[in-house]
C-alpha cells in the first residue's frame, strides 16, 4: 500500500513539473497525455516568482496597471518544426480566460507559433523581441511619439509570431516604415511564406471569434501581428 501511494505521489508530482516545464522549452508529450492536457492550459495570479521576472522590466511601479489586474497564462504550442514547446503570456484578467481558449483551439489546429516567453527574456524590449519571432503580450510601454499608453500597456494586446507580420505604414513619400526591420521581407503580403496572418487564417478566426479586433484591418497603419480587445 505505502508502495502505490509512493508511485502515485512520484505520478503527481511529475505531472506537475511537467506542468511547470520551463516556457521556450520542448515538452514531454508522454507526461502530457498521462497528467491531461487540461492542466497545461491555464490562467493565474501573478505569483511572487513570476513578478520578480517582471518587476522593473515589462511591469513598472507607479504605472496606470496594478499586479493584481494581470493573469500569468501558461500553454502548449506547436513550432514550425514540429515540436511542442511549454509558452507563456502576462495579460489583463478580463482575457485570460478568452486567451486560454485561443491558444488551446490553435494548439489543436497544430498552428505553429514559433516561441513564446514573457517579453521580459529580451528585457522588455520590443525589437528583440519581435526581431526573435516571440509571441508576446503585456508590456508597459507608451506608443511611440504619442505619450499615450499602448494596449499592451494595459495587458490587453498580443502580438503572434510579429517577426513574419510585422507593423508596415506607408509614409506620404511612398517609402515603407517596418518593425521590426528585420520583417521588411514579408511586408509584402502578396507573397506566400510561413506563420503569415490572413483573414482565412486560424489564428486570425479564434482571436475575431472572442472579441478581438485584427491590427492588419486597420487603414491608417497595419499592424498584421496585433490583436488586441479595448478596455
Amino acid at each position: 500500500m505505502r508502495r502505490c501511494l509512493c508511485v502515485a505521489f512520484a505520478l503527481l508530482v511529475c505531472g506537475f513539473a511537467a506542468a511547470q516545464g520551463r516556457a521556450g522549452t520542448c515538452a514531454d508529450l508522454k507526461e502530457i497525455v498521462e497528467t491531461g492536457i487540461d492542466r497545461y492550459f491555464t490562467a493565474e495570479e501573478i505569483s511572487d516568482e513570476i513578478f520578480a521576472r517582471i518587476d522593473g522590466r515589462s511591469f513598472k511601479r507607479g504605472g496606470r496597471i496594478r499586479r493584481e489586474e494581470l493573469r500569468y497564462v501558461r500553454v502548449l504550442h506547436h513550432t514550425p518544426s514540429g515540436e511542442v514547446h511549454y509558452g507563456e503570456l502576462i495579460c489583463n484578467r478580463l482575457i485570460a480566460r478568452d486567451l486560454v481558449e485561443i491558444f488551446r483551439a490553435l494548439y489543436d489546429e497544430k498552428y505553429p507559433i514559433e516561441r513564446m516567453v514573457l517579453i521580459d527574456e529580451y528585457d522588455a524590449q520590443d525589437k528583440s523581441s519581435m526581431e526573435a519571432n516571440n509571441t508576446s503580450a503585456f508590456n508597459y510601454r507608451e506608443i511611440r511619439n504619442t505619450g499615450k499608453l499602448s494596449n499592451h500597456s494595459y495587458g490587453m494586446a498580443v502580438d503572434v509570431n510579429p517577426l513574419y507580420n510585422p507593423c508596415v505604414i506607408r509614409r506620404k513619400n511612398g517609402t515603407l516604415s517596418v518593425d521590426p526591420e528585420k520583417g521588411r521581407p514579408y511586408a509584402d503580403r502578396t507573397k506566400t511564406f510561413p506563420m503569415k496572418i490572413t483573414r482565412e487564417d486560424a489564428c486570425y478566426r479564434e482571436f475575431v471569434k472572442h472579441g478581438f479586433e485584427w491590427g492588419g484591418a486597420w487603414h491608417s497603419l497595419k499592424d498584421y501581428q496585433h490583436f488586441e480587445k479595448k478596455l
